[in-house]
């Protein structure tokens, strides 16, 4: 009987159902640093280099509800993350909002930290600088616990530059918060942790790149 009402507790903690697709809009505080750097960067492409799995043993490895191969990539694009039930089993799924893709939010990310060095990010394909992003990752995903909810995301890159410059870098970010609700407002504080520490990350990689 103790046992039934913990485990009915718990579920009220998780908040809502955990079977459909939830959808959270994502933000990022303002960044700023005392960088100097100058010139023009057109983005050239973004791609969502992701690995999905159809039963992960991991729940930091991407997944989906149903069945992989009958998702297209523009389907995986907007995915972030997965529900997850009280005993931690893989539920529905954690998606942007109509419109939105991982591309987008790699791009703003980027044009944020890029622009808070000094550098215009523009829509010139014959800008001096060239760049090409492969995202690596980028997911959330929560692990039940008796009372508490941990919230987890991870979010990387690789970019290469080209151009007037020829450097690759990695920045990368993980980061973590916990909760009693698994709310579309503890999702989006996962991310918005995780994309501060990659903004941190790649100012630091830039400095160590030259740029």
């Amino acid at each position: 009987m103790k046992l039934n009402i913990i485990v009915a507790a718990f579920a009220l903690l998780l908040g809502g159902c955990v079977t459909g697709t939830r959808s959270v809009d994502l933000a990022m505080d303002s960044y700023t640093n005392d960088k100097t750097a100058s010139g023009e960067i057109y983005i050239a492409s973004i791609s969502d280099e992701r690995t999905f799995e159809q039963k992960p043993k991991e729940p930091s490895t991407p997944s989906v509800k149903g069945t992989l191969e009958d998702m297209s990539k523009d389907d995986l694009s907007k995915l972030i993350g997965r529900q997850r039930n009280s005993y931690g089993k893989g539920m529905g799924m954690v998606a942007l909002p109509e419109g939105g893709t991982i591309q987008n939010e790699m791009r703003k990310l980027l044009v944020e930290g890029l622009e808070s060095r000094g550098y215009t990010v523009t829509d010139n394909p014959s800008a001096p600088i060239q760049l090409a992003v492969n995202i690596s990752d980028f997911w959330a995903w929560f692990t039940p616990g008796a009372f508490v909810v941990k919230f987890e995301a991870i979010v990387g890159s690789e970019l290469n530059f080209s151009g007037s410059v020829d450097q690759t870098i990695s920045p990368s970010a993980r980061s973590m918060n916990k909760a009693q609700i698994a709310s579309d407002a503890n999702w989006r504080l996962a991310y918005k942790r995780a994309f501060g520490i990659f903004l941190e990350d790649l100012d630091k990689q830039l400095d160590e790149a030259g740029l």
